[in-house]
């Protein structure tokens, strides 16, 4: 039987390859100075937070809405479209870069993870991957999205899921691991097909992905 106290050798573990692609100067005025004010309710308006995001190199669109709590590791690994919502304690753990598309929701405590660590290999290396959210998509409060995963457009990930490949478009998928539960169904104005929606006195139809 394998000795189960020297199997694994943590002691071995390198890093030297990864590069997060700013200096150790930048870095640590991030750490030390730019990510508190980030999360910090100080910081009244998501305006302010995202002009500090873009300060280190986020790339953003229009009308960001950021919330206090969110942390983002390299902002200069981050991107976002238009009209982006991120709640309160999102994590965007972006060792690999994270690209949202435009409309994208990324409800409260979400955490998006782009690394991981080869349980094969003894010293644990480091596995880095990107993670893409298409346009409309909705990542759920408290939900888990491991490096490669993702969520095609309009896609949803039910909240407390854990997603680990990406997420089709036009689908909703849940749990732990997240499966597919239905598919998403998205009102559109139109004449076709009519459905009242209750904010409005627009007609309406339902569509979902061909």
């Amino acid at each position: 039987m394998t000795n189960k106290a020297t199997a694994v050798h943590l002691a071995a573990f390198r890093n030297t390859w990864y590069t997060p692609g700013r200096s150790p100067v930048v870095r640590a005025a991030w750490f030390l100075a730019g990510l508190p004010l980030l999360r910090s309710s100080w910081l009244p308006f998501s305006g302010l937070r995202a002009a500090l995001l873009r300060l280190f190199g986020a790339r953003l669109g229009r009308r960001p809405v950021i919330k206090p709590g969110v942390r983002v590791k390299y902002p200069w690994l981050f991107e976002a479209g238009d009209d982006c919502w991120i709640g309160e304690d999102a994590w965007i753990d972006n060792l690999a870069a994270v690209r949202l598309g435009n409309d994208v929701c990324i409800s409260q405590g979400a955490y998006l993870c782009t690394g991981n660590h080869d349980w094969s290999d003894p010293a644990f290396g480091l596995i880095v991957k990107p993670i893409e959210i298409g346009n409309g998509a909705w990542i759920g409060a408290k939900a888990i999205l491991a490096p490669g995963a993702g969520a095609g457009e309009c896609a949803v990930v039910a909240a407390g899921s854990v997603v680990s490949r990406p997420v089709p478009p036009f689908e909703v998928h849940a749990g732990n691991p997240a499966v597919f539960v239905r598919p998403r169904v998205i009102r559109t104005a139109s004449n076709l097909h009519t459905a009242s929606d209750p904010n409005s006195n627009r007609t309406l139809r339902t569509v979902t992905h061909s």
